[in-house]
């Protein structure tokens, strides 16, 4: 208690220069953490464009369909896996859909595109898709009076053969199982989309187009919570393991899953196989490119942020050496009645790191109001930025814990390295040296 109240004493003996010192190392953290909110609400946002635009939070596919798409790696039966998810209360929501390159006619032009075959209840609950639409209207599962299905396409693709709401759309492909698939559409809705060329069909008319009767591509799923997404894909992909679904053994029985394959039937026996190749991926392995990049600018923002406050320390290492320099005589005293060198030591170190958490607290509540405002109001954006549809404005921070907390750790880390050299240095002073300074 001694050291800390000559601490605290020896604080405000040079007011002014301890201010400067407070301010300089309180304005090194707001700085921190304004950018640490800036960068963490940007690539949130980033992250919620991503997710909840189109791929959500978890994606599964068969086998390695992510990095080599085909269109016969299918999910069998995916009405089995849907009804699993609707049990899990960590997810929000999720959606089936179909993929497949094609050809699309117009009366005059032509143009490849992308098929998406959704499922049209399910999708308006996990992506944008029905917010895009800037003509018609979200399409239904049912054919008009000629037969035909109505579809929605981009803008871009629109554009592109020039067609609009009403128009015939004409889709070729192959099917799954090498027939060649084609098909008469009407055009129900237009997505405002300027740079992909996608035609939205319903899943069922899309599973008949590409020859895969109750099959699809892919499941995106939507947590309650962004960040438990690798935590929940790893709990998805052990429950939809065939030993999962189906027991590892009876009760009361030493019988094993394994050894009963030969009495199930063969449409069990092909769930499980299909079951057993899924493969359940995270939005980080499923964005990999935007993920990896954005690890990286991370990085490279933490390096930024340490030579700020490497640059604030360099002034509070030169404010501690002086108050050394001027307390010779004081710490020759100390040492003449007994104090250790560890104790000199020791309040040196008290002295900057209670300094530093003076500066932490002041900077803490300067930076209260301004996150919070820019969390919740954020800096309009001169030119808005059209990103697949959906109109970014304004660029917001986030508020959190990690947000307070990092700058804080680190300037509590910069504070203690940089009081270890004039600590030292006081404490091998010599008494009689010392006393004999002026």
């Amino acid at each position: 208690m001694l050291l800390i109240a000559l601490a605290w004493r020896n604080i405000f003996r040079q007011k002014r220069r301890s201010l400067l010192t407070a301010l300089s190392m309180a304005g090194g953290y707001l700085v921190s953490a304004f950018a640490i909110s800036l960068s963490e609400g940007s690539y949130n946002g980033a992250i919620n464009f991503f997710t909840e635009d189109h791929s959500g939070h978890i994606q599964i596919h068969q086998a390695n369909y992510l990095k080599r798409p085909k269109i016969h790696k299918t999910i069998n039966n995916p009405q089995t896996i849907s009804t699993q998810l609707k049990q899990n209360t960590n997810i929000r929501s999720h959606t089936l859909r179909v993929f497949a390159p094609v050809l699309a006619y117009s009366e005059t032009k032509n143009s490849h595109a992308q098929l998406v075959g959704i499922d049209l209840a399910l999708e308006q609950q996990t992506s944008r898709l029905a917010e895009k639409i800037i003509a018609g209207q979200f399409i239904n599962n049912q054919q008009n009076t000629a037969g035909y299905y109505a579809v929605m396409i981009s803008s871009n693709l629109a554009r592109v053969l020039n067609i609009s709401l009403g128009d015939e759309l004409i889709l070729i492909s192959q099917g799954a199982d090498g027939s060649v698939a084609n098909d008469l559409y009407i055009v129900g809705g237009i997505i405002n989309n300027k740079n992909a060329r996608t035609v939205y069909l319903p899943l069922n008319a899309a599973q008949l187009f590409l020859s895969l009767p109750n099959k699809v591509h892919q499941i995106a799923i939507l947590l309650n919570h962004s960040g438990e997404a690798i935590e929940q894909a790893q709990h998805i992909q052990q429950l939809l393991s065939a030993e999962s679904l189906l027991g590892d053994s009876f009760p009361g029985e030493s019988v094993t899953v394994s050894s009963l394959i030969p009495k199930l039937t063969q449409a069990e026996k092909s769930l499980r196989q299909n079951l057993t190749n899924l493969t359940v991926s995270p939005w980080q392995e499923v964005e990999a490119t935007f993920y990896q990049s954005m690890q990286a600018d991370k990085r490279g923002m933490n390096i930024t942020l340490g030579i700020i406050l490497f640059i604030v320390f360099i002034g509070v290492l030169n404010t501690v050496l002086m108050s050394v320099m001027e307390r010779t005589r004081e710490f020759g005293v100390l040492k003449a009645i007994g104090s250790r060198p560890l104790q000199i030591t020791t309040l040196i170190t008290l002295e900057t790191t209670m300094l530093a958490s003076m500066s932490i607290v002041t900077g803490f509540a300067l930076s209260i109001p301004l996150i919070l405002w820019f969390k919740n109001t954020g800096l309009k954006l001169s030119q808005p930025v059209d990103i697949g549809g959906v109109v970014l404005d304004r660029m917001t921070g986030d508020m959190n814990l990690y947000v307070f907390l990092a700058p804080a750790i680190a300037m509590l880390t910069f504070s203690i390295l940089v009081s270890i050299p004039p600590a030292f240095r006081a404490a091998s002073i010599s008494p009689t040296k010392a006393l004999g300074s002026h």
